[in-house]
């Protein structure tokens, strides 16, 4: 079986993810990248002058729910297009 690999922006400052909080009173919603290059791209687009303060990380589709747990997200934001951006949330139940 082929596991589904996302693609995650990370602090290399203080280790914490990159989330989106469409609400300012949720813990968020961790952004997901289907791909490498999409994360790279959202970040030198919308972050240029700090994109090297990030990294990128990889993430097993089955590995998430136990970090979206750990870290207390309420869910997940795909990003479909990282350049407009257009993020799909879900949340996590």
């Amino acid at each position: 079986m082929v596991s589904e690999i996302y693609y995650l922006v990370r602090s290399k400052t203080d280790g914490n993810y990159l989330i989106a909080r469409p609400d300012a009173e949720t813990s968020g919603y961790l952004l997901l990248f289907q791909e490498n290059f999409d994360a790279l791209s959202y970040l030198n687009t919308h972050a240029g002058e700090v994109a090297n303060r990030f990294a990128v990380e990889s993430i097993a589709r089955t590995q998430l729910g136990n970090l979206l747990k750990r870290w207390g997200f309420n869910g997940v934001g795909i990003v479909t297009d990282p350049l407009l951006p257009k993020v799909e949330f879900l949340q996590h139940s």
